[in-house]
């Protein structure tokens, strides 16, 4: 009689290995849903941060003109410093 009691006490915690490959496949489809659209934001924040870019050199020229009465080369706004050596180089890699 004493071991009836014994073995109706037993609480099993944890969780059985099924759980944990359900709990496995749910976060391994959250994974594969989410990866793919956050490689597509990447792209379109590097294509708006391009497109900023030519932006601010465009801006730059325009401000240039203002205050000198003449339109500059992107080379001259970098040798003024109206723009860095950066959004130069970005500059000539994207510009239309």
């Amino acid at each position: 009689m004493n071991s009836k009691k014994k073995k109706e006490r037993i609480n099993y915690a944890g969780f059985t290995l099924l759980e944990m490959l359900v709990v496995l496949l749910i976060i391994s489809v959250l994974i594969l849903l989410f990866v793919p659209n956050l490689s597509k934001h990447k792209e379109g924040v590097d294509k708006k941060g391009n497109e900023a870019i030519v932006k601010i050199v465009e801006t730059q020229i325009d401000l240039y003109t203002m205050e000198k009465n003449q339109i500059p080369t992107v080379e001259q706004l970098v040798k003024e410093q109206y723009i860095t050596q950066d959004q130069y180089d970005k500059y000539q890699a994207n510009k239309k």
